[in-house]
């Protein structure tokens, strides 16, 4: 945010935007809140009762010395601190308990949000980089809606910091010194003037401090670039094994020598931070440590004039000097707060921008009949289709019907659409024009979890995780074993599956169990297929299912397809003509229009087509 917007910002917009973040977090975790909270007013107002106890012990020694008193107040304080110390280790124990996932939990809130969008919108660069600045935001800094819990902690640390170092401290304001030399120390302008210099510097002490912060926050953007910059050499030249063996073919780390070079980037010795921080940064800082010591110069020298003049007795000199230096730490700690509040603004606002991005897809409410003949008809009724800020149709004029029972290849070149036509039948997308009919009604009208229940898509990205095997098939916790394998035969992985020391329950890969199996890309494919199985959907789509796979797995997928796919609709992608002989019909993409449908035999024998044109490219790699 510029620095003039900031001065227009007002403290009840600051006010708000804190406050909302806030409620975002106590709503969902108000054990959260309460674990930080009660443990802060324990631990800062636990030493004001020491200091209490200490003074009274100094006093009776500084006194009379009384042994029976001296004897009854050390007893008093030794049970006092030792119970004192058993809560503080209890609410310890419990804040830590609640607060182990912390990470994942401030996480979470954009997660469901990720989860709960539209797809749309999960698919635009637009909502991915303002993701991504937000997480930058998080680990540069701790900013945004977690740094709420931080400011949260601090301003009750502030606030019962004052109000218990006022109740120990009043009586050094109201106690008269004797009448004479000094009893000018006794008048109220004296006094005013003192309380002024000791807030005055209370106040410039933090003050400086954020000042200071302030440049960080308005160079977040530089910040977040360095960062970026960083991971991307980090990732790329240490640990991505992805990645290893193309950069050390290619010797691809000279890429990076360039900025490791240049020594007046965001984070090296003559970059805009460490210039900063050995100049007006630095400035600051020491001001404001310099403005702190020369607060406690003015405590001590009040408090001890006071004394000497005679208005109390010298155990309540370690009271006073400690409460109302304990008073200054919690004022201090207040404009510090004060000033995160402000600074956490323009983060809070990228923070919801983000939640705040609407759902506009219809959900529907109609439950989609579950029938055990898989008698559905799907229909696209003149569906046009273009991206949100594009002029270009992806999708247009798309007119068919899927028979049901029978196996549909979609073929083109890249972009021609095909991919686009699979999401819209899968409703991850809404038409821009036309509509797509379920049994003769509009799919927006249906459950819209329901209506995706009825289609088990292989995409071409799909994901694996290092789970059990059978979890993956499943895509669940708890699974049914038999099932499971039956599935995973049927895609042809049994030879792998009998090959598994636990069976379904071996883990794949390595990064949550010692004794996890590494799966090749083909076998991962199939693993693919066989979860596409297990979920039992009367629609089936197939987004190149063989392109990971040898020859010889490959033949085996397509003799196998009949039985594989069984009595569902079977929707098949692929750039291999070949493989879409096995299919009843085909249709042919290009530029977003159907141009051609038909069955292989016919689609081939037609000269002028864009399959056979497709066909021949191909075929010339086959003789």
């Amino acid at each position: 945010m510029k620095e003039k917007d900031e001065k227009k910002l007002s403290w009840k917009e600051v006010c708000r935007l804190n406050g909302r973040g806030f409620r975002i977090i106590y709503k969902r975790y108000p054990k959260l809140v309460l674990s930080r909270f009660v443990p802060m007013v324990w631990d800062v107002l636990t030493p004001y009762i020491s200091i209490y106890l200490s003074a009274r012990i100094i006093g009776e020694l500084a006194g009379t010395r009384d042994v029976g008193r001296l004897r009854e107040l050390v007893l008093i304080t030794l049970c006092v601190e030792a119970f004192l110390a058993l809560g503080k280790a209890l609410l310890t124990k419990w804040k830590n308990y609640v607060n182990s996932t912390l990470f994942l939990m401030m996480d979470q809130f954009y997660v469901d949000k990720l989860l709960g969008m539209d797809f749309i919108d999960i698919d635009d660069s637009k909502m991915h980089e303002l993701y991504y600045k937000i997480q930058q935001f998080h680990s540069g800094g701790n900013w945004g809606i977690p740094r709420l819990l931080k400011i949260f902690e601090e301003l009750v640390a502030a606030l019962f910091t004052i109000v218990g170092g006022i109740v120990l401290t009043v009586s050094l304001f109201t106690s008269r010194v004797p009448e004479g030399a000094y009893t000018v120390l006794n008048h109220p302008l004296f006094l005013l003037v003192v309380l002024v210099v000791m807030f005055g510097t209370i106040y410039l002490a933090p003050a400086l401090i954020t000042k200071a912060d302030r440049f960080w926050v308005k160079n977040s953007d530089k910040r977040m670039e360095g960062n970026r910059l960083f991971c991307f050499k980090l990732d790329f030249m240490a640990y991505k094994t992805d990645l290893a063996a193309d950069v050390r073919i290619y010797r691809q780390e000279r890429f990076m020598k360039k900025y490791s070079a240049d020594k007046t980037g965001p984070f090296y010795s003559n970059g805009l931070f460490a210039r900063y921080a050995a100049r007006m940064g630095g400035f600051y800082n020491a001001s404001s440590a310099a403005v702190s010591v020369a607060f406690t110069g003015v405590v001590y020298a009040f408090v001890c004039l006071k004394a000497w003049a005679g208005a109390f007795a010298i155990g309540e000199v370690t009271q006073y000097i400690a409460s109302i230096t304990k008073v200054s730490t919690g004022v201090s700690m207040l404009v510090r707060v004060v000033g995160d509040l402000r600074n956490n603004v323009p983060f809070l606002k990228e923070n919801f921008r983000f939640l705040d991005i609407p759902n506009t897809m219809y959900q529907g409410s109609l439950t989609v009949e579950k029938r055990k003949d898989c008698n559905y008809e799907v229909e696209f009724k003149d569906v046009s289709f273009r991206y949100p800020g594009s002029d270009v149709w992806a999708l247009r004029n798309i007119n068919m019907k899927f028979r049901i029972g029978k196996r549909l290849a979609v073929v083109g070149r890249n972009g021609s659409g095909k991919t686009t036509f699979i999401k819209l039948l899968c409703r991850l997308y809404d038409p821009t024009e036309g509509e797509i009919l379920l049994n003769g009604i509009n799919i927006r009208k249906y459950n819209y979890l329901d209506y995706m229940s009825i289609f088990s898509v292989v995409f071409q990205d799909f994901k694996l995780f290092a789970f059990s095997l059978g979890q993956n098939v499943a895509a669940g916790v708890d699974y049914d074993k038999e099932r499971a394998e039956t599935c995973l035969i049927k895609a042809g992985f049994g030879e792998r599956l009998a090959m598994m020391p636990e069976g379904t329950e071996t883990y794949l890969y390595r990064d949550f169990c010692d004794n996890g199996v590494d799966i090749s890309g083909g076998e991962a494919q199939k693993i693919a297929i066989a979860r596409a199985l297990y979920k039992d959907s009367p629609f089936i789509v197939l987004d190149e299912p063989t392109a990971a796979l040898d020859p010889v797995a490959e033949a085996e997928i397509y003799s196998k397809f009949g039985e594989i796919v069984e009595d569902k609709t079977a929707i098949y992608i692929s750039h291999r003509l070949s493989s879409c002989r096995f299919c009843d019909d085909i249709l042919v993409f290009d530029e977003g229009r159907i141009v051609q449908q038909g069955s292989h035999d016919r689609l081939v024998a037609d000269g002028g087509g864009k399959y056979y044109e497709l066909w021949n490219a191909q075929a010339q790699y086959y003789t």
